[in-house]
């Protein structure tokens, strides 16, 4: 019997009116669409599950980065004061250790019968606390030798002279210079060996 006949004495049989044949062939299709809601609902739950979930953690995660952005700017603030505090105070050591100095010269001066004898002994005494000084705080002076090779760096040629010697070679020294670290302050003065 085909599909139709079936249909067709399906709805011929006695207590069987046609709305009550429509309805139970729409039973089947109401019950499939509602199973396929179902189904769209239970998708859509879990997407909301989810949006939920990225959402708590797009919070979290901005709130670690205004806390990581604060943590930076409140070391850069940090550093900037370190910085501010080394450079106004950074000098105040090598002041203090000089008012050492400073003290010596002024009990110097206030002798007024020093002998030549004790006046040079109180200056070489001056001199080697000055030297002192300057150790612990890693300046050392720059003094090169009659001989030595003219380094730019270091020295400052104030005159080419005449000399038996190979030319940019230091003939006479005038003034000793200074340097922290690698860093000069104050080039050494000297004289160098002219181009012949």
């Amino acid at each position: 019997m085909s599909e139709t006949e079936k249909t067709t004495a399906a709805s011929h049989q006695p207590g069987n009116t046609p709305d009550q044949f429509q309805a139970r062939q729409t039973e089947p299709d109401v019950n499939e669409e509602l199973a396929g809601l179902h189904a769209e609902v239970e998708a859509l739950r879990t997407q909301l599950g989810e949006q939920q979930a990225l959402k708590a953690q797009n919070t979290e995660l901005s709130e670690q980065y205004l806390r990581a952005k604060a943590d930076a700017e409140n070391a850069r603030r940090r550093a900037e004061e370190d910085v501010s505090k080394a450079r106004k105070f950074g000098i105040e050591s090598f002041a203090h250790d000089l008012l050492a100095v400073a003290d010596s010269l002024d009990a110097a001066l206030a002798i007024e019968s020093a002998s030549a004898e004790q006046l040079l002994e109180g200056t070489r005494a001056t001199q080697s606390q000055l030297q002192s000084v300057f150790e612990r705080h890693k300046l050392h002076t720059i003094a090169p030798a009659v001989g030595d090779k003219f380094d730019p760096h270091h020295h400052q040629a104030i005159s080419a002279v005449p000399a038996d010697q190979a030319p940019n070679t230091i003939v006479g020294v005038l003034q000793k210079g200074y340097a922290i670290g690698e860093r000069v302050l104050r080039p050494a003065l000297v004289t160098v060996a002219a181009e012949r």
